[in-house]
């Protein structure tokens, strides 16, 4: 699977990876550290600090400001040392599932974060199940260590059950809450000491010669450097070894601890993701895999965000690049549209703020500022028309009617709603009788954003209204059986926002019906979102 030695060094120095985390887990908390040491960023915005210090740079949406949750997926890069981190931070509100889902087919590693005191939680548990579809190779970050955690044996043994993962300590924790001290670096034989007198500040680190050093006990207090000894020696008896093979295959994952707040433990995570984290991987299309290495470019969207900066209504594509050395100015083939397109303003991120880029290898996450051309799964060439795969469309657990507050106004809800079909922010039904649209999503909370970005961003009040219908199903199958189901069940058809046929059910037994009495015809909870 390590292709390091073919890889173009501008490639082989990327990291593209994405933090996951069940909510308050910390995980915002850590992306802002990534950005400090990284040095895109003078001072980390504190997600519960009040007014003007509230301002953390991954989350740009109001709503995520007031709520101190991220909804919405964003990238980031910056540099550290010789690196080049692509950082996605993801919603781990469950609620927004599906944007997580769709952020992980454009990454090559995940930073799973978890609680000390909570250890595995299942909206962790769902986002590594994904992680493992892929294979993708995943770093833990155990946090909050300087609150009340749990014995890191059971935190350690509770992961590797409920994952099914191997665990390697990378580091050692000393102590916790009040007593927490810093860590023993198992890699590079170090001790970390946390430093309480200043969060943005790094604590001391000392170069030892193994557990026997005398200055051991210098830093630690001989009761608690006695039970560290202890558990390393059963650590290194019981637990698996590092490996890089098996790390990278996403077998093993190392685990490192600390506190994100106190700015803990981050800086050897951030080194342990470019010792051991993956460069740019091969990506599948329909027709072949596409190597990082190779000369042309290739990318595909898996993200649009709208009104991004309010000032400028516009809507940005993320692109992830698959392979080559873009250039500012190229003319790429829009796939699924069969048209060139001349991509003149893409831009990097860090959060909302973006600038200009002249650049960008395979690895890089770039936006391209566009009106609607470019929809999720697109797929941008030097000219091959291929079509990237995996990346999938969820069928909603919750439907409600939307209606505009004045029925003038429907034409703009119409668009307001199509929007946020392409950027993937819900599903939108247009019923084959009746008026009005109906909205599909995997959480309630998600009905809050919609309204909330359609009055702030379209000035166009709207309420949602509980449907009759409790699930969508897409209809695939023989053309004429098709035909025949949509003719007999008026009442249920709808289309999407790509004009394709969706079945709305009440019950189960409304999907076990149509597939019992119409051979050929097929009702799914999934489309793939190639085009």
């Amino acid at each position: 699977m390590d292709n390091r030695p073919t890889l173009p060094p501008e490639i082989a120095r990327r990291r593209t990876f994405a933090i996951i985390a069940h909510p308050d887990a910390g995980k915002t908390t850590l992306t802002e550290k990534f950005l400090l040491f990284g040095g895109a960023i003078q001072m980390a915005g504190q997600v519960r600090a009040k007014g003007e210090a509230r301002r953390t740079r991954s989350d740009f949406m109001q709503m995520e400001k007031d709520r101190g949750i991220s909804v919405s997926a964003s990238a980031m890069s910056f540099d550290f040392d010789s690196y080049r981190f692509n950082l996605v931070d993801t919603p781990g509100h469950s609620d927004f599932s599906e944007d997580t889902y769709r952020t992980l087919t454009a990454v090559d590693a995940a930073i799973m974060v978890i609680d000390g005191a909570k250890g595995v939680e299942s909206q962790t548990q769902k986002l590594f199940e994904v992680c493992r579809m892929r294979d993708l190779p995943i770093l833990t970050f155990c946090n909050k260590m300087d609150r009340e955690a749990r014995d890191t044996f059971d935190i350690i043994d509770e992961i590797q059950e409920n994952l099914a993962i191997d665990v390697t300590p990378a580091s050692w924790p000393i102590g916790h809450g009040r007593d927490f001290l810093g860590c023993y670096d198992m890699i590079h034989d170090r001790l970390e000491l946390m430093s309480r007198a200043d969060r943005n500040i790094v604590g001391e680190s000392v170069r030892l010669n193994g557990l026997d050093d005398p200055k051991l006990a210098d830093h630690i207090p001989a009761a608690m450097l006695e039970k560290l000894r202890e558990d390393i020696e059963m650590a290194r008896e019981l637990l698996p070894k590092f490996d890089q093979q098996a790390i990278s295959e996403g077998t093993l994952s190392p685990i490192w601890f600390g506190s994100a707040i106190n700015s803990f433990g981050v800086q050897e995570l951030m080194r342990g993701m470019a010792d051991y984290g993956p460069q740019p991987q091969p990506l599948k299309t329909d027709a072949r895999q596409i190597d990082p290495a190779e000369k042309k470019v290739t990318g595909f969207v898996f993200k649009v965000q709208a009104n991004m900066d309010p000032k400028h209504r516009d809507r940005v594509a993320f692109l992830r690049l698959a392979s080559g050395h873009f250039k500012r100015g190229m003319k790429l083939l829009h796939v699924r549209a069969g048209k060139p397109m001349s991509v003149s303003n893409p831009v990097l991120f860090l959060a909302s703020d973006r600038e200009l880029t002249e650049e960008a290898w395979a690895g890089d996450i770039i936006g391209i500022p566009n009106h609607g051309q470019l929809r999720i799964g697109d797929t941008l060439t030097e000219g091959e028309a291929i079509r990237f795969s995996g990346i999938p469309s969820f069928a909603p657990e919750l439907l409600q009617t939307c209606r505009a507050n004045d029925p003038l106004k429907s034409k703009h809800l119409e668009k307001a709603l199509m929007q946020f079909a392409e950027e993937g922010a819900a599903k939108v039904f247009k019923p084959a009788i009746g008026s009005g649209f109906i909205v599909g999503v995997v959480g309630a909370l998600q009905f809050e954003v919609l309204a909330s970005r359609i009055e702030q961003e379209y000035g166009l009040p709207v309420r949602f209204e509980p449907s009759q219908f409790t699930s969508a199903r897409w209809l695939a199958g023989d053309k004429t059986a098709v035909d025949k189901v949509v003719n007999t069940n008026k009442q249920h058809i709808a289309t999407d926002h790509d004009g394709d046929l969706v079945f709305l059910t009440r019950l189960q037994w409304d999907i076990d019906r149509i597939e019992r009495d119409n051979d050929g015809v097929t009702l799914t909870a999934t489309k793939e979102m190639m085009v």
